[in-house]
């Protein structure tokens, strides 16, 4: 911003007075880094604009929309955090070909693999959904991110269980993208919700099969799953239907009106997912092929562990 700026008609430069600068720290500090070097350039420019407005409230308008940048999000702030690097370490050393993103706009290399590489976003949302059974906060990545870090993100989590969730979330996205998930129009409308609701349904399938309802298996005790992820997917994708027509029809009898995308924000449909799950796989012996099946979701009570807390 300038006090006045007038043509010198004499010389033809510019006379600037009382110029001050807005917004523009990166861009200045660049400048002088390199002033140096400019000034043994021969042809050297600094390009910039100026906008003469004698009415202050549009000049301020401009000076705030024209030097509107990227905002800095919680995910940014905990990127280089001691325990995101410490995750980044432990898996890309242990999986060769395997990368974790840990900022922003980061590309995976060439020489890495894509179904190893891992979004750190992607992984707290998995990590919410998992361990803290919440997938009805997951979707809030600023969230999670921000109150609740501490809890999510630990240096020791393990690079295996970190893969195995990838492999679920890869399982779902192949189903969501081929429409073969059967759901409900209300769901498929909501992407962003409803995928991190089925993956808890799938984890919900192994706690309810092996009787451990109030804790977590471990992901990577799940990976022999992995070979019948269609059918154990289809099942916890009839189950999240399931629950959300039992949350309609509660909503209908109490004369409420119901809201999927609020209802998926609420505990009601991490509880009714719960519950639909469970009935559904109390008559898992009855089903065609449910003796084998239960033998795949059956995980022996030391690979569970206690839910992390999230609220």
């Amino acid at each position: 911003m300038c006090e006045s700026l007038k043509l010198n008609n004499e010389t033809n430069q510019l006379q600037i007075k009382g110029l001050s600068i807005v917004n523009g720290c990166q861009s200045l500090t660049t400048i002088l880094a390199c002033s140096e070097k400019a000034k043994a350039a021969k042809d050297a420019h600094v390009l910039f604009r100026f906008y003469e407005i004698p009415q202050r409230d549009i000049a301020d308008k401009i000076s705030i929309n024209t030097n509107s940048q990227s905002a800095v999000k919680p995910r940014d702030l905990r990127s280089n955090d001691k325990r995101v690097l410490a995750l980044k370490r432990v898996y890309e050393s242990m999986y060769r070909n395997g990368y974790l993103i840990t900022k922003r706009g980061e590309e995976r290399p060439a020489d890495r693999d894509e179904s190893h590489t891992i979004d750190i976003a992607l992984l707290a949302k998995w990590l919410m959904t998992w361990h803290c059974q919440r997938p009805n906060i997951a979707y809030n990545e600023n969230r999670i991110f921000d109150k609740y870090f501490e809890q999510i993100f630990r240096a020791d989590y393990s690079p295996t269980d970190m893969l195995a969730l990838k492999q679920w979330a890869a399982k779902i996205e192949t189903r969501w993208n081929n429409n073969s998930l059967k759901f409900n129009d209300a769901l498929l409308a909501v992407p962003s919700y409803s995928k991190f609701h089925l993956l808890f349904a799938i984890q919900t399938c192994f706690c309810a099969v092996s009787e451990q309802l109030d804790k977590v298996p471990l992901p990577a005790a799940t990976n022999s799953a992995l070979a019948q992820a269609d059918t154990v997917i289809t099942i916890a994708a009839s189950c999240y239907n399931s629950a959300l027509k039992m949350a309609v029809t509660e909503y209908q009898s109490e004369g409420k009106i119901f809201s999927p995308q609020n209802w998926l924000k609420a505990k009601d449909s991490v509880s009714k997912v719960q519950g639909s799950v469970d009935i559904y796989l109390g008559m898992l012996d009855e089903l065609p092929g449910g003796t084998q099946l239960r033998q795949v979701l059956t995980i022996p009570a030391d690979k569970f562990t206690l839910r992390w807390s999230a609220d």
